[in-house]
């Protein structure tokens, strides 16, 4: 295919930004025909970034493969806010970590940084394990409990799931489809799992640890809420820029 026939093919499909996935597309490609069955697979609607493999994350190639949650660029606010709080040396814990985005840009920042990540779906776990670097470990699970039990975290940071049950319909056709409904379902009002990361957080905190916790600004009010009722100094910090949200409790 020319180029101009995949911009054609990707822009007849609704593709928004065809012109940039093209260049992507041709640039993966090796051969004409793999081209072709990559602008096939775009086209029928599979993300972008399960096309090519990989998603492009604070300045990172992050692997995806299909069924796992492609990491959004908001999400790139959590891991600056968990910036500031991580220095060398700190003990970072990822809950929920589908791809292990976020851990691998805080690996990529912050030199000597022991991290752990733990998610419950097993397909998240495997490309967790290829995204992160080596000495990271990376637990199948629920959120914490297959840490080990004496661990104390000085950031915990958290993308789980806050779509609340009743808005998944309104998702884009890509993850209602092809992402794992339980990387975008939150419960009834989407904080089914913050609040248990909330409850947890006094005891898998260091003194001065810090939880992060990736919402949306309708939400966050209650997540402070819930932070303050377990004992958490809570504040929120916003991105306008990136539409993103993240409520941060101090213990």
């Amino acid at each position: 295919m020319s180029p101009s026939a995949v911009v054609t093919a990707l822009r007849a499909a609704g593709c928004v930004f065809a012109e940039d996935e093209a260049r992507l597309l041709i640039q993966a490609a090796g051969t004409p025909d793999e081209l072709a069955a990559m602008v096939d697979r775009r086209v029928a609607g599979l993300p972008l970034e399960h096309v090519l493999g990989w998603a492009e994350f604070c300045g990172l190639r992050i692997a995806v493969e299909p069924g796992v949650f492609v990491p959004r660029r908001r999400t790139s606010f959590l891991a600056r806010s968990a910036l500031s709080f991580a220095r060398p040396g700190a003990v970072v814990v990822d809950l929920c970590c589908g791809s292990g985005a976020v851990g691998a840009a805080l690996a990529s920042w912050v030199p000597d940084i022991e991290l752990h990540a733990t998610d419950i779906d097993p397909v998240a776990v495997r490309c967790a394990r290829r995204n992160l670097p080596v000495g990271a470990r990376v637990y199948l699970g629920d959120l914490d409990a297959p840490l080990p039990a004496g661990l104390r975290a000085d950031v915990l940071v958290a993308n789980a799931p806050y779509v609340p049950t009743g808005a998944l319909g309104l998702l884009p056709l890509e993850a209602r489809v092809y992402e794992p409904r339980g990387a975008l379902d939150g419960g009834a009002d989407g904080l089914d799992l913050a609040r248990r990361m909330v409850a947890l957080a006094p005891g898998r905190l260091s003194a001065g640890g810090v939880l992060l916790i990736e919402t949306s600004g309708r939400q966050a009010p209650a997540l402070v809420s819930a932070m303050e009722r377990a004992g958490l100094a809570a504040r929120v910090a916003t991105s306008d820029e990136l539409n993103a949200t993240v409520v941060i409790g101090r213990r």
